[in-house]
């Protein structure tokens, strides 16, 4: 269960990483449509664990690996624009497979 603060920063961190995307598709997700689904912050706020769903392009892991490439850029993209805070957490990303899996479930249920 995560504390207020911790939640205001997981959100704050979607935001802007989902802006980030947005703004740089081309170069960093690889002409991908990437969306920002869940941002989990450990209690320390030293990791962020950010679940991507990956649309519409390239093989997702070949997307996920440019992404895990550039961290270290993004992360300082991030830290630039959110100067009010003192220190920015690490960024680790995995695809969120959650979509999948209800899909998955959905066509169990059809049949």
């Amino acid at each position: 269960m995560s504390s207020i603060r911790q939640s205001r920063i997981e959100g704050v961190i979607q935001e802007e990483l989902s802006t980030f995307f947005q703004r740089n598709a081309r170069e960093i997700c690889l002409g991908a449509m990437v969306s920002v689904t869940v941002v989990r912050v450990t209690p320390d706020l030293s990791l962020a664990r950010c679940y991507l769903s990956i649309f519409a392009g390239p093989p997702k892991e070949e997307v996920l690996q440019n992404i895990e490439l550039n961290a270290k850029g993004i992360r300082g993209e991030v830290g630039r624009r959110l100067k009010n805070m003192k220190h920015i957490p690490n960024l680790a990303f995995f695809i969120d497979d959650s979509i999948d899996y209800a899909n998955e479930i959905d066509q169990l249920l059809k049949k």
